[in-house]
Formats: structure tokens, sequence, C-alpha cells
């Protein structure tokens, strides 16, 4: 057969074809298929069904918002209620008599903003230590890639399977023998330096790394650019998403963090809000819930600036469109 005569017995087919898939385009004149969810169109068109399934949406909605939410508003309304209150009636929505007092002896009494300050140091120089390592490890094992790579992202991948734990003790034991210098306990770099030592934060910003478009490295390299220049100029600036997930990841954890401070940061001068909380003894209830609640601020202030940058980067998409 001929190539007309095979387009001729083909034809009815494709206008088969094409009268089939017309038929099952929606109504709106799309070209592209109708999202398929467990209900069909016309089971919305269903009045019981619709209305059963907003308010499962309705009250699923609600229960998360008194889950994740819940404890955050009881925290906050124990830190403006009397002791007294506290513990007569908890769970009363609302207060009786609303009062300053537990934040100004938190404050004032217990000296909480300084604990506070040394918390947001620690932080601040975690932060500072592990994106610092992250972006550098990662740019290595990601973009320049020498020889010897493949044995030191096994090498970074191995780590992971280390207990933290296990590495507790000879971790201790060079904070207080270290190579260099004297004694590290009551140093804040007691605590940036081993945050430094990521492996998880160096996978995670090498596999977004590899996702970047290798034309604009390439292209770098052959304007002139060093490795400096195209990791300083081209692919940091790229790289805003991760970095934003490493900076959420490493405040968050650096703040919360308790044991590691606790065993090398003793004096008042350098202690962590986390250790300092834990060692309020004799102390009202009110005082004490005025002191928890000042110590939630800084993650969820995190959170609310850095969410859709955390949201964006979480999937570690594609960096560059068009």
């Amino acid at each position: 057969m001929t190539q007309s005569s095979i387009a001729r017995v083909g034809a009815p087919g494709a206008v088969l074809a094409a009268t089939i898939r017309g038929r099952r385009r929606p109504r709106g004149g799309s070209g592209s298929e109708p999202d398929r969810g467990a209900l069909s169109t016309a089971d919305w068109r269903r009045t019981q069904v619709r209305w059963t399934w907003r308010s499962m949406h309705f009250l699923l909605l609600v229960l998360l918002l008194v889950w994740c939410l819940g404890p955050l508003l009881l925290l906050a309304k124990f830190a403006f209620t009397p002791t007294q209150e506290i513990q007569s009636n908890p769970m009363a929505l609302i207060p009786e008599g609303l009062t300053m007092r537990n934040i100004d002896q938190a404050w004032n009494r217990y000296h909480i903003g300084q604990f506070f300050m040394n918390t947001v140091w620690v932080a601040l120089g975690s932060w500072f230590v592990q994106v610092l390592v992250a972006t550098t490890g990662g740019f290595v094992l990601s973009v320049l890639r020498p020889k010897w790579s493949k044995v030191l992202n096994w090498a970074v991948l191995a780590t992971l399977f280390v207990p933290a734990v296990v590495l507790l003790i000879p971790l201790y034991k060079i904070i207080v023998n270290p190579p260099i210098g004297g004694s590290l306990i009551n140093n804040f770099f007691a605590v940036w330096l081993p945050a430094g030592a990521s492996a998880f934060n160096v996978v995670l910003v090498a596999r977004f790394f590899d996702s970047l478009p290798r034309e604009i490295f390439e292209a770098a390299r052959v304007d002139g650019a060093g490795p400096f220049r195209l990791f300083w100029s081209i692919v940091l600036p790229m790289s805003k998403p991760i970095v934003g997930v490493v900076s959420v990841f490493a405040v968050i954890a650096s703040w919360k963090d308790f044991l590691w401070p606790f065993l090398v940061l003793r004096s008042q001068d350098v202690m962590t809000l986390s250790v300092y909380l834990q060692a309020m003894k004799d102390v009202d209830k009110g005082t004490l819930m005025a002191a928890l609640a000042i110590s939630t601020l800084i993650p969820i202030a995190m959170f609310l600036i850095f969410q859709r940058m955390f949201l964006r980067g979480a999937g570690l998409g594609g960096a560059v469109k068009g």
C-alpha cells in the first residue's frame, strides 16, 4: 500500500479519536483535561454530597487550627493571667483579669532578657557557620566536582549514619582540650564550631545545586570567572530558596538545643534560654509561663518571615525559568 492509501485508511480512526477527545473536554472549552478528585462533577452538583464534604473540610480545618495554634494561644493567655487564676481555672477561654506582672517579673527579676540575647548570639553564630559550610561544601561537591568528589560525597553521606550521642564524648573532650588554644568551655565558639559539621545541610544544598543549569556555569567560566567569582556572583544569587531553608533549620535547631549548651555553656553570662528555663525553681506559674512565651518569639517570627522562601525551597525544584 502507498502512503496516501495508508493515510486514507487511518483517517476514520483519527477522526473517531478526535471526536471522542472532543466529547471528553470540559464545557469551559479548555484543551487540558480537568483535575480529577475523589468526587466527580456530577457528585458535586448533588446538594447533600456537597454540603457533607464542605462540612468535613471545615471540621478538619478547625481541628488543625486547634491542634497547632491551641498550645501557643494557651501559652500566650497564661503569660498575662495571674497565677491564682491559672491554678484555679486554667482552661478558661478569657481570663478574668489581665496582668503584666508576669512579663515584668520574668524580664526584670529573673533577667530573661539577658539569656534571650545569649540565645540570639548562639543562633546567629550557628546560622552563619552552617550556611557557610553547607554552601561551600555543596559548591565543591556539585559545581566544581574535583576528581575526589565522589569519595568525599560518600564520606559525607556516611556521617549521617553515625548517631549524635556517639560523638558527644569525643566532641566534648576536643572542646575542653582543643588542638589550638585553651579550653572553649563557656565560649560561644564551643557551640558555633560543632554546629557547622552538619552533613544533612551539605547534602541538601548539593542536591539543590545539581538542579541548577550547567550552561550558566560553563558560560561564566568562558568569560573568565574563577571559582570564587562563580560561587559569589552566580551560584549564591540563584540559591536563595535553599539558603532560606537551611537558615530556618539552623536557627530553630540552635534555639531549641538543650543538651550541648548545657554541657559547654555553664556560666550564666553565656547560658542560653533553654538551659536557664529548666533551672528556674521556686517560680510561680505565671512568671514561668511568661518566660516560656518569650522563648517562643524567635521561632514564630522566623517562620512568619521566611515561610514563603521556606515553602518554595522545600521542594528543591528548578531555580531558573525561561
